[in-house]
């Protein structure tokens, strides 16, 4: 008489990165990319929604644009760049305010759930964007040796310490700006669409996978996490959507500045 042994049951699997790399939705079109596309077509949708009828008491929609417009310029724009020069930046900060914030918020969005900038390159592209923007501006300002010596080369300094410093300013200010930017939006994104993975596919798995009575019930309490953790990130999405242009700004205001 034989006996037939029975597999273990799997174990619960965590999400991991693997989660993050989503199969294209038709040819080399991926998920990140329509969202990309979705968030330009709402914002644009809005804004000219909101400047298509002006009036001098505002509707809801042109109350919503002016009072994000007036956020961007006066507590961004302004504070970060200065002078006069700050108000030519206002349109491009507002649009990659609003760029950023919405496709934040598209990981907490029901049926799309996935935040764009969890994808490295998405977050990479947009910094080397911001960073072709604050390098231009100081060339245009100071001219090409101008900007790198006032990115490179510390005022009012002993020679001997700018041989030291001189070093650390060009990497700190040519190189690993852009490269900072971007790693904080994907390192906040990617952090906290896993823990909402994790707490989601959790619960699922207590509820209905596990053999112990006592993993469903404390399922429930992991569902609960999970929509704390939601209303969590939907904050830190909006204060990293508001680092990274205030960021920006301050960086287009330093290559603008006479001195650093």
């Amino acid at each position: 008489m034989t006996t037939t042994a029975t597999a273990p049951a799997p174990g619960f699997e965590a999400p991991g990165v693997e989660d993050f790399q989503l199969p294209p939705v038709f040819g080399p079109v991926t998920k990140p990319v329509l969202e990309l596309v979705l968030a330009a077509v709402i914002i644009a949708a809005f804004f000219l929604v909101a400047v298509r009828r002006p009036a001098l008491v505002p509707g809801k929609t042109q109350f919503l644009g002016e009072a994000f417009h007036g956020l961007v310029r006066n507590t961004i724009a302004r504070d970060m760049i200065g002078g006069r020069d700050f108000v030519k930046y206002v349109p491009f900060l507002t649009a990659l305010f609003a760029f950023i914030l919405v496709n934040n918020l598209f990981g907490i969005i029901p049926f799309i759930q996935f935040p764009t900038f969890s994808h490295p390159g998405v977050p990479y592209a947009l910094a080397a964007l911001v960073y072709v923007v604050f390098t231009y501006a100081g060339i245009k300002k100071h001219g090409f040796g101008g900007y790198v010596r006032l990115s490179t080369w510390p005022p009012d300094v002993p020679w001997w310490v700018r041989i030291i410093l001189t070093p650390i300013e060009f990497l700190s200010n040519l190189v690993l700006r852009p490269v900072t930017l971007s790693l904080r939006l994907f390192g906040n994104m990617f952090a906290g669409h896993l823990l909402l993975l994790l707490f989601v596919l959790g619960g699922e798995y207590m509820l209905l996978h596990a053999g112990d009575w006592q993993l469903k019930v404390l399922s429930p309490f992991a569902f609960l996490m999970a929509i704390v953790f939601t209303f969590f990130e939907a904050f830190v999405q909006v204060i990293q959507a508001y680092i990274f242009v205030m960021l920006t700004a301050s960086y287009i205001g330093t290559v603008l500045a006479d001195d650093h």
